[in-house]
């Protein structure tokens, strides 16, 4: 994801462990199952009442409710009100950066339609990309570009919507572009040394970094291979029949709503290079949201006058464009019915629904982890994992209910790192199992759950809803199967020489 976000999580559950049930009773697993219960019943109640609309409110309210029915249990089990407030407070605290992205994000995009940026690349996009392979070269372009960035959310907020863009013109299902999109993504911020995720599973596992990414290799490059083999399948086979004429007319008709030049590109080149420098996610994304502000009015002042929306000085437009483009809705007309379904953007205005997901999602996942309920329901899942291939099942296990149960990744990494780094040393396995581990489950499920800040931030930037698009993120599936199988078959596990202190510590 985006460097520097996981020290809240980190921070978030050193305070739970200090301050678990000050004055409290240890929690039974009917106490700990229930409020997960509610909320599995509710959320499976808003899908069928509430379809696709289940993401505008009804799922918060579940959270809200099972979270309301998880501080019922903790005053149960005696443990002040005051602990489990204290614990939503913290938890909300590390999404701040994450919901301060989101609404930048938001920024961005407004402002990289006005200034023609995201537009001039869905005109050469279209004059370069093959339908056939489309979804294999947005996958493996999405991946260099994560790679590199170490950044799955920026990937995402700028060549990913610029991808879903040119996907929908070629009439190309949503889902599946998404599905490529958060697939190349994700790799390449699973893999790259400047991933803050990449950094945070080995520091949890008690190994070195580039040691935890040799060793993420062996399940990491399979899984890629197959994804980029189904999306290869699907683009020779499913690919609907894309007319020429209507795409050199959807060119057209983009290159007549704006000036297209390569020096638009400018943008999100300094974007880009500065997330490589390491520079602060927001900053870059700020200073990239301003300078898409700078070359909308320099290159395209009918655009400017056009979301203005008055007449007169063009220095009152040009402010009253990138305000609107930053802040609200956007849409720069055209004759086209697709382009002007394209040429659009919600601003930050758009990203306050996926925000108010976020807080209640972590408002459940704060009162679950004071109270002690998370910890109650993964521990005997410790406990039973007698062989190699169990326990490495069951951290993958624990990574992906503490996605959806806490809605956090960094938790997802963290929580389970802590609670089985000691079984890992005691049965000889070496620390890069356990990251690798992580990793592959932690890491990518995150973006396959609706209320998780990950799945909720990336429904939100692209507009396609987390379900729609969950089928086909077949990287991040593939994944936690993969380390799964390797730990069953014993490909490639590790081991800790006897003679080395760490096996018994």
């Amino acid at each position: 994801m985006d460097g520097n976000l996981y020290f809240g999580a980190t921070n978030q559950t050193a305070f739970m462990d200090d301050r678990l049930h000050p004055d409290g009773q240890e929690p039974g697993i009917l106490h700990a199952l229930l409020p997960v219960l509610v909320l599995v019943g509710l959320l499976v109640l808003n899908v069928l009442f509430f379809g696709d609309m289940a993401t505008s409110g009804a799922n918060q309210i579940a959270l809200i409710i099972a979270a309301a029915v998880a501080a019922v249990m903790g005053l149960m089990l005696k443990v002040p009100l005051s602990h489990m407030i204290e614990g939503v407070v913290h938890s909300i605290m590390s999404a701040m950066n994450a919901i301060l992205i989101l609404l930048l994000i938001g920024a961005l995009a407004g402002t990289w339609l006005i200034s023609g940026v995201v537009p001039a690349m869905i005109y050469y996009g279209l004059q370069i990309l093959n339908p056939t392979i489309f979804l294999f070269a947005a996958c493996i372009i999405c991946a260099v570009v994560s790679l590199a960035t170490g950044s799955s959310w920026s990937t995402v907020a700028t060549v990913g919507i610029a991808l879903l863009g040119i996907g929908q013109a070629m009439g190309v299902n949503e889902g599946w572009i998404a599905g490529a999109i958060i697939s190349g993504a994700y790799f390449g911020d699973k893999m790259s040394p400047m991933s803050d995720t990449t950094n945070l599973a080995p520091a949890m596992a008690g190994t070195d970094l580039f040691t935890h990414i040799r060793y993420m290799v062996l399940t990491t490059v399979p899984s890629m291979v197959i994804t980029l083999l189904l999306f290869l399948f699907i683009g020779f086979f499913h690919m609907p029949e894309v007319s020429p004429e209507n795409m050199n007319a959807l060119g057209n008709a983009i290159h007549q709503s704006f000036h297209i030049n390569i020096f638009l590109f400018i943008v999100p080149a300094v974007v880009i290079w500065m997330i490589i420098k390491k520079a602060d996610p927001i900053t870059a994304l700020l200073i990239g949201s301003l300078l898409g502000g700078v070359v909308a009015i320099i290159f395209q002042p009918e655009v400017v006058a056009e979301v203005s929306g008055i007449t007169g000085s063009y220095a009152k437009q040009s402010y009253m464009a990138v305000v609107n483009a930053m802040s609200g809705s956007i849409s720069v007309s055209s004759d086209n019915e697709i382009a002007a379904g394209l040429l659009s953007a919600r601003g930050m205005a758009g990203m306050l629904n996926t925000i108010w997901l976020i807080v209640c999602a972590m408002c459940f996942g704060g009162v679950m982890e004071s109270v002690g309920l998370l910890a109650r329901i993964t521990r005997p899942l410790v406990e039973r994992a007698k062989t190699t291939g169990s326990l490495i099942a069951t951290t993958a296990t624990s990574c992906v209910f503490l996605n959806v149960t806490a809605s956090d990744q960094y938790l997802a990494i963290v929580v389970p790192g802590r609670m089985f780094a000691k079984t890992f040393r005691q049965r000889g396995l070496a620390p890069q199992n356990l990251s690798r581990t992580l990793e592959d489950s932690g890491t990518v499920t995150s973006v396959l759950v609706p209320w998780n800040t990950c799945g909720a931030t990336q429904a939100g930037v692209l507009g396609v809803a987390t379900l729609t698009y969950l089928p086909f993120c077949f990287f991040c599936i593939i994944s936690p199967l993969m380390t799964i199988l390797y730990g069953y078959l014993g490909i490639r596990i590790a081991k800790i020489p006897s003679d080395d202190p760490m096996a018994t510590a």
